[in-house]
């Protein structure tokens, strides 16, 4: 049965068709989490973004594509997400267990690139084949390259959502007119996650914003207005307030393996700041699978609190 709050986050995507609210609402009514409103997605994309030994050496098990269905289906996360490769190897055997979710662009590091871009490795019709309910892209605002990107990127959001599939968009700054600093600048975040759901993204994920402003006409308008950005949960609602007013869902990233206490720290910060939850890749499969159970129903346990 489908609960008031995901009834009312459904009416705020009133363009999409039926077929498309459905995979929505699957993913919202799904795992431990299911009928809150909140998310906790499991991505495993890092094989392809970083490598595999970068990804998967810390816990050998994680080689193994099955691996990381077990441990979606075992925690019960919303969502799992990854490459086709990863996809196509379990969708079978777990097929109908776990709502998928196929990343159909991806990025290596083997060429260290000031601006980079994104290749297209799968698509809408895998996506169908697989029997996923929705698929996601990476962007980099800042990068040279971000323009092709944003028209490659609207056109397939426009082919997946005619199919009934939901859009996720990671939106991370880079390039080279952007600092290091500047990567997860409030100012940049918020300007990614607006872009992102611009884009029509159903779902938005971005990293967690730091309180440096990066663009000195932005930061005018901080300081004139006295946004509040003091604290991790004051950055966390603004950018929240700048994906369209908190109407559309936005999602912060886990990033690499960090100690439990801090990063149950941060998701306490996402919750009081109003964020939907978090996409939780290498913090959870890079542990140990008992580890990484507990760590993932830590997480879930305060989003699924009051705030």
């Amino acid at each position: 049965m489908t609960t008031p709050r995901v009834k009312e986050i459904l009416g705020w995507y009133g363009s999409d068709n039926p077929g498309t609210l459905t995979n929505l609402a699957r993913i919202l009514n799904h795992g431990r989490l299911g009928g809150t409103g909140k998310l906790v997605i499991l991505p495993v994309d890092q094989g392809f973004e970083h490598g595999p030994a970068r990804s998967f050496g810390p816990n050998p098990a994680a080689y193994n594509p099955h691996y990381h269905f077990e441990l979606a289906i075992a925690a019960g996360v919303n969502a799992y997400a990854a490459p086709l490769g990863f996809l196509e190897a379990g969708a079978r055997d777990f097929a109908g267990e776990v709502p998928l979710i196929l990343k159909i662009n991806d990025h290596d590091v083997l060429l260290d690139e000031k601006d980079p871009e994104q290749a297209l490795t799968g698509s809408v019709e895998d996506a169908l084949r697989l029997g996923a309910s929705g698929i996601g892209f990476t962007i980099y605002p800042g990068s040279s390259h971000r323009f092709e990107m944003y028209g490659q990127i609207r056109a397939c959001a426009a082919e997946a959502k005619k199919n009934g599939l939901i859009v996720v968009i990671w939106s991370y700054p880079r390039g080279s007119g952007l600092s290091k600093e500047g990567e997860t600048a409030i100012d940049v975040t918020a300007y990614a996650a607006h872009i992102a759901a611009e884009l029509g993204a159903h779902i938005v994920k971005v990293k967690l914003p730091s309180a440096h402003l990066e663009q000195a006409a932005a930061r005018k308008v901080y300081e004139q207005e006295n946004i509040p950005i003091g604290t991790q949960a004051e950055r966390v609602r603004h950018v929240v307030q700048s994906t369209f007013d908190g109407r559309r869902i936005l999602i912060f990233s886990g990033g690499p393996t960090d100690a439990t206490a801090t990063f149950l720290e941060e998701v306490k910060a996402i919750h009081q700041g109003g964020g939907f939850g978090s996409i939780v890749g290498r913090n959870s499969f890079q542990r140990k699978k008992p580890e990484a159970l507990q760590f993932l129903h830590d997480i879930m346990e305060i989003y699924g609190s009051a705030v």
